[in-house]
């Protein structure tokens, strides 16, 4: 017989052994410029490519996660946005992409006004988390990139979500609003989704050299104790010419530093996830 330490080891047993459902990972950071976006689609992109089949859900008005999996949002009949405010199945607006084990439900730039046209619907927290369920026996991992903010979109995602990933760049000022992050983690966990918790935070836009990288790291540390991957993903090039190219930085360049540090990473989340 297992034994089973938390909840949160119960819902991840049940979900491995008992019935296969996708583990659904939301990346959120309200801060912008920390690599939130990047590290959705690469690490999704990664999950692809490691032989687990992943969803990538952009519920980002600015749409970056879609383009950067070769998507133009333009072209999709449908989007995030007519699942959060027209009440369509999420199957329906899944899109296969080009690359291994990888398909996307797109955004939308009408994304921007959907917090105004479900603020008085009844359960309006949990409409993303109605539509995913009936699709989470068709993958191994759910990915959603989340709005630069903490609005009512981020609160479905959250809601939908088994646990929250966190980048934090290593530079000036990187713990601001984090607090305001942790507390609206908490007040979802209470009102309507007992289980969710924080799966790892990322440190990212890395450079060991730099003496502000380092403490940076062990402020981060302090603030998420056993919490922090041990693998950075450093500055570079590649990672930041990938999406305009349309593709994940592993596709890009495989042999690059940032697209080593996405697959370690990857792995290190894997790892865990056996642990």
């Amino acid at each position: 017989m297992v034994k089973l330490k938390s909840d949160l080891q119960r819902k991840n047993y049940i979900r491995q052994k008992v019935i296969h459902l996708a583990k659904i990972i939301a990346v959120s950071n309200q801060k912008g410029g920390v690599g939130k976006t990047t590290s959705a689609v690469n690490i999704a992109a990664a999950l692809g490519a490691l032989g687990k089949k992943t969803l990538l859900i952009d519920i980002d008005p600015q749409g970056n996660a879609t383009s950067g999996v070769g998507v133009d949002r333009r072209s999709a009949k449908y989007s995030t946005y007519d699942i959060l405010v027209n009440d369509k199945k999420a199957s329906e607006c899944v899109i296969q992409t080009e690359f291994k084990n990888l398909s996307v439900i797109p955004s939308s730039l009408d994304l921007a006004a959907a917090e105004l046209e479900i603020v008085d619907r009844e359960k309006r927290e949990a409409i993303l988390k109605n539509a995913v369920l009936p699709i989470k026996a068709d993958y191994d991992y759910i990915i959603i990139d989340c709005p630069p903010s903490l609005n009512l979109v981020t609160v479905n995602a959250l809601t939908c979500t088994d646990t929250v990933l966190i980048p934090i760049q290593c530079e000036y000022y990187a713990l601001e609003g984090l607090a305001q992050l942790m507390n609206t983690i908490r007040r979802v966990k209470r009102a309507y989704n007992s289980y969710l918790d924080v799966e790892g935070v990322i440190l990212t836009m890395y450079d060991g050299r730099l003496l502000l990288t380092q403490q940076v790291a062990n402020e981060v540390k302090k603030y998420f104790p056993r919490k922090v991957y041990s693998t950075p993903i450093p500055r570079g090039v590649r990672i930041s010419e990938a999406p305009s190219y349309g593709k994940p930085v592993i596709y890009y360049d495989k042999s690059s530093k940032g697209a080593v540090a996405y697959m370690e990473l990857t792995k290190e989340l894997l790892k865990k996830e056996r642990a």
